[in-house]
C-alpha cells in the first residue's frame, strides 16, 4: 500500500493573533469554550490559509463577481495556480460561459487541510487598555479610549495532504516534479509562517512538529498535544507512535531546545531533532514519493 497521506501537527507560541467582531470599543479575541467552562482564543483555519497563501506568493489566483458572489475565475484552472490546486475551488458558470442552459458549477475540495489553531492554555480575560494620547495632544483634542483582549499562549494546529491528488483535476495532470515543488514550497512557507495584525509581526514558526508519510490519510496527531506545566504530555504521543508500524516507522518529530519543561524527556523518547530537521525530512519524503510515482 502506497503512502500517499502526509499530515504534521505543530505547535507555536503567539500573542494575541486573530479577532472577531469587537463589542462596543473593545476588540474580542476568536475563542471557543470547552466543557470545563474554560476559553481557548483560536486563529481560525481561514486566517492560517490567507497567510499561507500570501507568503508562499500564490495569491494571484483570478477571481470574479459575475455570479453574486466572489468566486475564483471559470478560467483558472490547477495547472496554472497553486492556490486552487492545494486547497480547492467553487467556480460557478452563467448560462452564456456555461455548455449547458442553466450553467452550473465546478468545485475541488481541497487536497491540503488545515485545522483551526487552537490555544494550549485557557484565556484568563487579560485587557489591554489603548488611548490615542500621543495624537490627541497634538491639537489639545480629547483621547479616544479602546480595550483589546490579549491572550499569549501555545497554539497547535495540523496540516494534511492528499500526494495521490496533487496536480490532478479531471483531465489536467501536471509533471511530478511540479507537484513536489509545489508541497515543498507549502511546507518551507509553514516552517517560517507569520502574521501581521495589529501592528505586530507574530511569528508563527513552529517551536514543536511530529508527523510524517503514512499509507493511511488520517491527522493521527491532531487533538493529542496536551500542554501541562509548560510540558509537553509525551505519553499521550507515544501511544499514538505504538498504534501501528506504520506510524512509528515512519513519523518524525522537532523540537526547539529549551522551550518546553520536558525538553529533555521529549529529545529522549520521541528522539528528536531541530524544527528544521523535521521538515527536511517532511520535504524528502515528497520527492521520495513523486519519485515513485515518475
Amino acid at each position: 500500500m502506497s503512502r500517499q497521506g502526509l499530515t504534521a501537527t505543530m505547535v507555536f507560541l503567539a500573542e494575541s493573533a486573530n479577532y472577531g467582531e469587537g463589542v462596543g470599543n473593545i476588540s474580542t479575541l476568536k475563542k471557543m469554550s470547552r466543557g470545563n467552562y474554560e476559553q481557548y482564543t483560536y486563529i481560525s483555519r481561514q486566517a492560517m490559509r490567507y497567510n499561507i497563501v500570501q507568503q508562499a506568493g500564490w495569491d494571484n489566483t483570478p477571481v470574479d463577481g459575475k455570479s453574486g458572489v466572489v468566486q475564483f475565475a471559470p478560467s483558472a484552472t490547477i495547472e496554472d495556480y497553486p492556490e486552487i490546486d492545494l486547497f480547492g475551488y467553487m467556480k460557478t458558470s452563467s448560462k452564456e460561459e456555461g455548455k449547458s442552459e442553466k450553467g452550473g458549477a465546478a468545485t475541488r475540495s481541497a487536497v491540503v487541510r488545515l485545522s483551526n489553531a487552537i490555544a494550549l492554555e485557557p484565556y484568563q480575560s487579560d485587557l489591554e487598555f489603548l488611548t490615542n494620547m500621543g495624537l490627541a495632544r497634538r491639537q489639545n483634542l480629547e483621547n479616544g479610549i479602546a480595550q483589546s483582549e490579549i491572550h499569549r499562549a501555545f497554539y497547535t494546529y495540523t496540516i494534511t495532504a492528499d500526494l495521490d491528488r496533487i496536480g490532478i483535476d479531471g483531465e489536467i495532470s501536471i509533471s511530478a516534479a511540479k507537484r513536489a515543488e509545489r508541497m515543498k514550497v507549502f511546507l518551507d512557507t509553514i516552517q517560517f509562517l507569520y502574521r501581521d495584525i495589529k501592528g505586530r509581526r507574530e511569528n508563527l514558526t513552529p517551536v514543536f512538529v511530529i508527523g510524517g508519510r503514512y499509507e493511511r490519510k488520517n491527522p493521527f496527531f491532531e487533538n493529542r498535544i496536551i500542554l501541562e506545566k509548560g510540558s509537553i504530555r509525551v505519553n499521550t504521543l507515544t501511544e499514538i507512535l505504538e498504534s501501528s508500524n506504520d506510524v512509528k516507522e515512519h513519523t518524525y518529530a522537532g523540537l526547539t531546545s529549551s522551550i518546553f519543561a520536558n525538553d529533555s524527556e521529549l529529545k529522549q523518547t520521541l528522539k528528536t531533532g531541530s524544527v528544521a530537521d523535521t521538515f527536511g525530512q517532511l520535504k524528502k519524503e515528497v520527492d521520495d514519493y513523486y519519485g515513485e510515482s515518475n
